[in-house]
């Protein structure tokens, strides 16, 4: 209702259309299109991210072999695996090599290996200079962060790197630093503590 939002130094209110550009989002719920096949999504989002004629067939070949949808390319995605559903919804949201990625929850319901590949995937998009905003309840999986942010009932609770939240959790400093989840629950009963 108030206040000013920015990405990449562009106005959201002046520039919309711009900074979309400069966004990639993939949703927790899987919100692709069932009906149409694993490249008709791909070459769906990367038509509205502006791609076309060769570039578009190319970026299309490439997301499909980086995320090993290729023998996918022809079915429905409705048949698809929960995985590789997840694949899919990360490769039309990177289509447009985004500045900024917001991925909420990727890999919610999906096998370890299937979460070791995303990782490994978020984790090269963060070395090639995305900025990756991961929203996730797995306390493992935000330890991959850079900087997390813990947030409580719509609060913020704490951000800082992984040890570093640690070390505000940790009882004395003689004893080895808790683990993610372990800080995460001091820190909540210290909210509350101080809530009531």
């Amino acid at each position: 209702t108030s206040g000013r939002a920015s990405v990449v130094g562009l106005d959201l209110r002046k520039s919309a259309g711009k900074a979309r550009q400069k966004l990639g989002y993939m949703a927790q719920k899987f919100s692709l299109y069932g009906g149409l096949s694993v490249r008709g999504n791909l070459e769906f989002f990367s038509g509205i991210y502006g791609l076309s004629g060769v570039r578009q067939k190319r970026k299309t070949e490439k997301m499909a072999e980086i995320f090993h949808l290729e023998p996918l390319l022809n079915s429905p995605t409705d048949s698809l695996s929960l995985g590789y559903k997840q694949r899919l919804a990360l490769a039309c949201s990177v289509m447009h090599e985004p500045d900024i990625l917001f991925l909420d929850e990727p890999t919610s319901g999906v096998d370890p290996v299937t979460r070791r590949e995303f990782w490994s995937h978020i984790n090269a998009l963060a070395d090639h200079g995305v900025t990756v905003l991961v929203t996730t309840h797995f306390m493992d999986e935000a330890e991959y962060c850079d900087r997390i942010a813990l947030i409580y009932r719509g609060r913020l609770l704490a951000l800082g790197t992984p040890d570093e939240l640690k070390g505000l959790a940790a009882k004395d400093t003689s004893t080895a630093l808790p683990t993610m989840e372990e800080a995460f629950i001091t820190l909540v009963e210290q909210a509350s503590e101080e809530d009531a």
